[in-house]
C-alpha cells in the first residue's frame, strides 16, 4: 500500500465505472446509516417503550463502536488484505443491519448497533484506498470528488428515506434496506478487486492498548448516556463509570506512549497541525452532530411533525454541499485551507443563530432556510480541516494519522449527541419552572384559558394538562434555542484555533479527505 511501485495499474473502462459504483454504494450505505435513524428516533423509542433521550443510544452506540474500530483498520488491512477486509466488512454490516431491524428491545437494538459500528470502521478508509488505487495518480482529485459526492448525497437521502419508511412502512426497514444494497456492493467489489489484493503481513496487535481504549471510551459514553436518567453524580453507578473512564484513559495514555506497536499513535499529537487540526475538527463535529440529532427530535416531539416532514426539513442540507464540494476539492491546494475552514465556521454560526430564533409558530419554510445554508458550511468543513490536520505527515504515517483523526472525530460526534440532548432536557426543565411560576394558581391568564377550555368540554384536569403541554412545548423550544445559540458562539470561538495551524504548502491536487461524513 505504501509501496507504490507494487500497486496494480489503474482500472479502465467498464471495470473503473463498476468499481467506483461498488465502492460508492458501500460508502453510501455506511454514511446513510449515520443519518437515517435521526428522524426515526421518536418512533423507535415509542415502539420499544423507552424515552426519546434513551432512544439516542441507537446513534451514540454506533458512533462509539465505529470510532473504536477505525484505528484498527491499518492493522487489519495488513493482516487480511484491503479487498478481503472491505468485502467482509460490507457483508458483516449487512448481517448487523438485519439484526438491528430484528431487534425487539432497546438492549438488543443497541447491541446490534454496536456490532454494526465495529464492522463499519474499516469501510470508509478502505473505500478511499481502493478508489485511489483504481484511478491514475493525476486523477486522484477527481476520484475523491466522486467519493465525496456519495458522502454528501447520503445525508440528504437519509432523513427523507428514514422519515418516509418510518411513516409508511415501519422503522426496522430503515435497516433492512441495507441488505440488498450491501450484498450487491460486496459481490461487485469482490468480482472487480479480488485480483488487486494488497500484500498481507502478520504484525503484532496491541491488545492491552485496545482493551484500555474500549474500557475508557465505553465507560465515558455510558456515563454521558445514562447520566440524566440516574441523576448524574448522585448515582454510585455514574461515579464508578467516571472513575473507570479517567483511570482507564490515564493508563491508556501511558501504555500507548511506551508500547512498541501502539493501537493509536499518540505521538502524532506532538505535531502542531495535527494537534490543533484534529481538535478543532472533532469539537466542531461534536457540535454539528449534536445539533443535527436535536433538530428532528424537537420537530417531532414538540412541533407535531411526522418523521417524513422532519426528514423533508433536514434534506436540503445537501444542495449547496453537492454544488460547492467539487470547487473546494479543486481549490483546497491553492487557497488557504484555514480561511476556507473559517468561512465554514462563520456559516455554521449564522445557521445556528437563525435557528436560535425559532418559536412554536415557526413554519417549515423558515426552518428550511438555515438548513439550505448549512450545506455551504459542510462543503468548506471537512476537506480543508482534514488537509490541515494531515499536512506535513510522512506517507508511512498518513494511514495512522487519518485513523486517529477519525477516531477522535467520531467519538466527539457520539459525545456531542449525548451532551446536547442532556442539556436540552435540563434547560427545558429550567424554562418550564420559570414559565410555570408565571402561571401560578390565581393568574388571570391561566384562569381565563382554563375557563375557555372547560367551555369547550374539557374537565378541569384535562384543561390544566393541556396548558401544561403548551408550557412544555414553549420550554423545549426555548431550550433548543439555547443550545443553538451556545453552539453558534462556540463555532466562532473555534476559528481562533484554526489559525494556530500552519498553512500547508500549495499543491495542485487535494489531500485525501479521510472519512469526511
Amino acid at each position: 500500500m505504501n509501496a507504490n511501485e507494487m500497486s496494480p495499474p489503474p482500472l479502465k473502462g467498464g471495470a473503473l465505472v463498476l468499481g467506483t459504483l461498488s465502492l460508492s454504494l458501500a460508502t453510501f450505505m455506511n454514511v446513510l446509516d449515520s443519518s437515517i435513524a435521526n428522524v426515526s428516533l421518536p418512533a423507535i423509542a415509542g415502539d420499544l417503550g423507552v424515552s426519546p433521550v434513551q432512544g439516542t443510544w441507537v446513534i451514540t452506540s454506533f458512533g462509539v463502536a465505529n470510532a473504536i474500530s477505525v484505528p484498527l483498520t491499518g492493522w487489519l488491512t495488513q493482516r487480511f488484505g484491503a479487498v478481503r477486509l472491505f468485502t467482509m466488512s460490507v457483508l458483516l454490516f449487512v448481517l448487523a443491519s438485519w439484526l438491528c431491524g430484528f431487534a425487539h428491545s432497546l438492549e438488543m437494538l443497541v447491541a446490534a448497533r454496536v456490532f454494526q459500528g465495529l464492522v463499519a470502521g474499516p469501510m470508509i478508509p478502505l473505500s478511499q484506498t481502493l478508489l485511489l488505487s483504481s484511478y491514475p495518480r493525476h486523477k486522484a482529485g477527481t476520484a475523491l470528488a466522486l467519493w465525496g459526492m456519495t458522502t454528501l448525497v447520503a445525508p440528504v437521502v437519509g432523513p427523507l428515506l428514514g422519515g418516509w419508511i418510518t411513516d409508511n412502512v415501519s422503522w426496522p426497514w430503515i435497516f433492512y434496506i441495507n441488505v440488498p444494497v450491501g450484498l450487491f456492493a460486496a459481490g461487485l467489489t469482490w468480482s472487480i478487486y479480488r485480483q488487486r489484493e494488497t500484500p498481507i503481513r502478520k504484525l503484532p496487535i496491541d491488545t492491552i492498548g485496545l482493551a484500555l481504549l474500549v474500557l475508557w471510551v465505553g465507560a465515558l459514553q455510558i456515563m454521558l448516556d445514562k447520566g440524566k436518567e440516574l441523576d448524574w453524580f448522585a448515582s454510585g453507578e455514574i461515579q464508578l463509570l467516571a472513575v473507570v473512564a479517567v483511570v482507564g484513559f490515564l493508563f491508556f495514555l501511558v501504555w500507548e506512549l511506551t508500547d512498541a506497536h501502539p493501537v493509536v499513535d499518540l505521538r502524532l499529537f506532538a505535531r502542531r497541525n495535527f494537534l490543533f487540526g484534529a481538535a478543532v475538527l472533532s469539537v466542531a463535529y461534536g457540535l454539528f452532530f449534536g445539533n443535527v440529532v436535536l433538530l428532528p427530535l424537537w420537530l417531532q416531539q414538540h412541533m407535531a411533525y411526522t418523521a417524513t416532514a422532519a426528514g423533508f426539513a433536514l434534506a436540503p442540507v445537501g444542495v449547496l454541499a453537492i454544488l460547492l464540494s467539487p470547487l473546494v476539492g479543486r481549490k483546497v491546494g491553492s487557497w488557504d485551507p484555514r480561511a476556507m475552514a473559517s468561512f465554514a465556521f462563520v456559516m455554521f454560526a449564522i445557521v445556528l443563530m437563525m435557528r436560535a430564533q425559532f418559536t412554536t409558530q415557526t413554519d417549515l419554510a423558515t426552518i428550511m432556510v438555515p438548513t439550505v445554508l448549512q450545506g455551504a458550511a459542510l462543503a468548506f468543513f471537512f476537506i480543508p480541516l482534514t488537509t490541515l490536520t494531515l499536512s506535513g505527515i510522512t506517507p508511512d504515517r498518513i494511514a495512522a494519522a487519518a485513523g486517529l483523526s477519525n477516531f477522535v472525530r467520531i467519538t466527539a460526534g457520539a459525545m456531542g449527541t449525548s451532551i446536547s440532548t442532556t442539556l436540552w432536557e435540563n434547560r427545558a426543565t429550567l424554562h418550564h419552572h420559570h414559565l410555570a411560576e408565571k402561571l401560578a394558581q390565581g393568574d388571570p391568564v391561566l384562569n381565563q384559558s382554563v375557563a375557555s377550555l372547560q367551555g369547550s368540554g374539557f374537565s378541569a384536569e384535562q384543561a390544566l394538562a393541556y396548558v401544561n403541554r403548551l408550557v412544555d412545548q414553549q420550554a423545549f423550544t426555548r431550550a433548543a434555542d439555547d443550545i443553538f445559540l451556545a453552539s453558534a458562539w462556540m463555532f466562532l470561538g473555534l476559528i481562533a484555533f484554526i489559525w494556530l495551524t500552519r498553512r500547508p504548502p500549495r499543491v495542485g491536487a487535494p489531500v485525501d479527505a479521510g472519512g469526511a461524513h
